[in-house]
């Protein structure tokens, strides 16, 4: 398999998967594109084995294993691979012969993929976070690595955008943790919310199993929508890190994931399971706030 045919793969595997913002869209540069659907196969295949099916816990941790071995193992591992999972040997050669290909030619750290498989085999075997910072740890290495490799495949290799990318790359993460709470609590018993926070409004777990919310968990979520609204704020700015179209998509996704924060604060006034709905509205709103910058919210 040659470097074209398997980024050509990637894209395919980044086209066929629905996400709550666009991969690799129109938006973003075409020479961005490619790389971002590789950075895109790594990891949702690697969420897939923590997350997807019915395998036991030791699998799922030895997938990942598998996948970060692979990782490590640079473009003769790649070459080699056969089958992970549900993963059939070519996608899985796809995915790291264009991963290695990436990371060489775009300057990547390469430890910021395994901070990745250290938040998916986390996923595995975490139900529950006593403090804040515990969930922000999770956060530093499940959603800020993804930031920091979209501006290094734009080049962009600043310390400061970075720190502002890993505030909004934490916000996104925050904002759809919330937007998933009651799913993530029927389906998997997971919570992000930590103990410290329930512990300060006095809130208790077994409101989460009916569906009505009461005072002490409105307070909890007011507190999260605070903490998540702050960390937009101080991210804000990557958005003009960068240039040319690239710069319209982090704008969209920035508006797009303040829009989900606020619709879910909406109605988690009356619901701790019912999900926001995002309208057409609501989507040409995020279209016209991408030019119209800084928009007013």
């Amino acid at each position: 398999m040659n470097v074209d045919q398997a980024y050509a793969r990637c894209q395919q595997v980044a086209a066929a998967h629905y996400e709550n913002f666009p991969v690799a869209s129109r938006l973003v540069p075409a020479s961005m594109r490619p790389h971002v659907a590789a950075v895109y196969a790594f990891a949702r295949s690697a969420d897939d084995f923590a997350d997807e099916g019915d395998a036991t816990e030791a699998q799922r941790l030895a997938w990942l294993d598998e996948w970060r071995a692979l990782r490590r193992g640079g473009l003769p591992a790649a070459e080699q691979a056969v089958g992970v999972g549900a993963v059939p040997a070519d996608d899985v050669r796809a995915t790291f012969v264009a991963v290695q290909d990436t990371i060489t030619r775009c300057r990547l750290a390469p430890d910021l993929f395994d901070d990745l498989l250290s938040a998916f085999s986390q996923d595995v075997t975490t139900r529950r976070y006593d403090t804040w910072a515990a969930v922000l740890d999770y956060c530093r290495r499940s959603a800020n690595p993804v930031g920091r490799l979209v501006l290094g495949i734009a080049g962009v290799h600043d310390e400061a955008a970075a720190r502002r990318s890993d505030a909004v790359c934490t916000a996104l993460q925050l904002a759809n943790f919330w937007q998933d709470l009651g799913q993530d609590w029927r389906q998997r018993q997971r919570l992000y919310v930590p103990a410290d926070v329930l512990g300060r409004h006095g809130a208790r777990l077994d409101v989460l199993d009916g569906d009505a919310i009461d005072d002490p968990w409105r307070r909890v979520v007011a507190d999260l929508g605070t903490r998540t609204r702050v960390l937009f704020d101080e991210g804000r700015a990557v958005c003009d890190d960068v240039r040319g179209r690239l710069r319209y998509e982090l704008r969209a996704t920035w508006i797009g994931g303040t829009t989900v924060l606020r619709k879910t604060l909406e109605v988690r006034q009356h619901s701790l399971h019912e999900r926001p709905v995002i309208t057409r509205r609501d989507l040409a709103r995020i279209a016209v706030g991408a030019i119209v910058w800084p928009p007013g919210l």
